[in-house]
């Protein structure tokens, strides 16, 4: 990967250029066929054209042409609304849009100091009561803590130093494949939500530190990450093949924790009377023999 390929994965403090990329990567994903236009045979450029678009969302072409290229321009909620509604946005990318737009038009800032994510002693002694598989997972996706349970999941992850504990980090090992068979759909899913998380917090160092050495390390982050997809998922769905129970399909839920913006914890559960209920029962079982 050369420099200049770094450079542009690499976080930035400058949220016109977030903006403008965000954007322009939105735009390429959209066919012309899809918001009622005819293709035409002389196409040259992925999606919509610049000035598709601005006539779809009712702004000049010029004024539009301005804010991909990451000007000084100051789009208001109505614009932005309008873009929303031709490139066909979620929920999701619409509040990111304006997330970055709000910023886009905020004097530039130097990033005030964070105290380091730590979790509260009592919500430690929570995790050592409950009896499912339980994280605490920071704003960027790292590990803060576990029940003891989540560390009979998570195996030899656990015996990492504090700062390789990152679930993106973790599934994007050459050897993730063996214990979770849907790795990519995961990792996409991880990283459209740290895109987010990064996006929320403009500047944080270990955002910038993060990202950086994912992107020099993993080609399969550096796609995803210039995709620049954003998620908020709270909830989902994950397999595991575990060396001693086998297979395991469990649902996650997150729950965020006291704090502005506090960590989050997320719960694994299985279906009741079900094989995966029986085989997380057996491997809380082996965690109590040892």
């Amino acid at each position: 990967m050369t420099d200049d390929s770094l450079d542009a994965l690499a976080v930035t403090d400058d949220p016109r250029r977030e903006l403008a990329e965000f954007l322009r990567t939105r735009r390429t994903r959209v066919r012309p066929q899809d918001v009622g236009l005819e293709p035409g045979p002389r196409r040259r450029v992925a999606g919509l054209r610049r000035e598709e678009l601005a006539l779809l969302a009712g702004v000049s072409s010029d004024y539009y042409q301005r804010m991909e290229q990451g000007r000084d321009v100051r789009p208001s909620e109505q614009v932005l609304d309008a873009l929303a509604r031709a490139l066909n946005f979620t929920a999701e990318e619409s509040r990111h849009l304006h997330g970055l737009a709000a910023a886009a038009r905020t004097p530039a800032r130097r990033p005030r100091g964070l105290a380091p994510e730590e979790v509260p002693p009592t919500t430690l002694r929570l995790l050592h009561t409950m009896p499912s598989p339980a994280l605490v997972v920071g704003r960027f996706l790292d590990v803060l803590a576990w029940s003891p349970l989540a560390g009979a999941l998570l195996g030899e992850f656990t015996q990492r130093p504090r700062a390789q504990r990152n679930l993106l980090a973790l599934l994007l090992h050459p050897e993730a494949d063996q214990t979770c068979p849907e790795r990519a759909a995961t990792v996409a899913e991880l990283t459209a939500m740290l895109r987010a998380q990064v996006a929320a917090h403009p500047g944080h160092p270990r955002a910038a530190e993060l990202v950086g050495e994912l992107a020099v390390h993993s080609g399969e982050f550096a796609t995803l990450w210039a995709r620049h997809d954003v998620e908020e998922t709270t909830r989902g769905r994950m397999r595991v093949n575990h060396p001693l129970v086998g297979e395991l399909n469990l649902d996650w839920d997150a729950y965020p924790l006291p704090g502005d913006p506090g960590p989050m914890l997320i719960v694994y559960t299985a279906e009741d009377g079900g094989s995966d209920a029986e085989r997380l029962q057996l491997l809380a079982g082996l965690l109590d023999t040892r």
